[in-house]
């Protein structure tokens, strides 16, 4: 690998850590923990985007046709999901159930197999064949 590749691609590292950083000073006063998983997941989005754009620009990887019509099937069923969790955070009185927390854990246990069932289903009616990501 020439050292003008492995330069750019540790400066591009750099960057991507940089606005990590900084997403974190923006995001976790006001979201605590939740802002610095969010942050981390920018950054590692930012990261994938750039290694997927130099792998493009170099011709290394060439995407097969389907990936488009993928992404906004899970785009799609993504956006349903972040509704109803957003719906069931906002109608549950988490805080609230502190003192009841077997009546808090089965709201939880039932939020989550919720939203496992809305996102499957949301692919499926979309078209996504599941059997298709199960590598044999």
């Amino acid at each position: 690998m020439p050292a003008r590749t492995s330069k750019r691609r540790y400066a591009l590292q750099v960057v991507v850590l940089v606005v990590t950083q900084l997403l974190n000073v923006v995001l976790v006063p006001v979201f605590q923990h939740a802002g610095l998983a969010l942050a981390i997941g920018i950054g590692a989005l930012i990261n994938a985007l750039w290694l997927l754009l130099g792998l493009l620009r170099r011709g290394s990887y060439t995407p097969a046709p389907g990936w488009g019509k993928f992404a906004c099937q899970v785009l799609a069923a993504s956006a349903l999901l972040a509704v109803f969790l957003l719906w069931a955070a906002g109608s549950v009185s988490w805080v609230g159930l502190k003192t009841a927390y077997l009546q808090r854990i089965g709201l939880l246990a039932l939020v989550l197999c919720a939203s496992a069932a809305i996102y499957f289903i949301a692919l499926w009616v979309s078209g996504l064949k599941l059997r298709q990501l199960i590598r044999r």
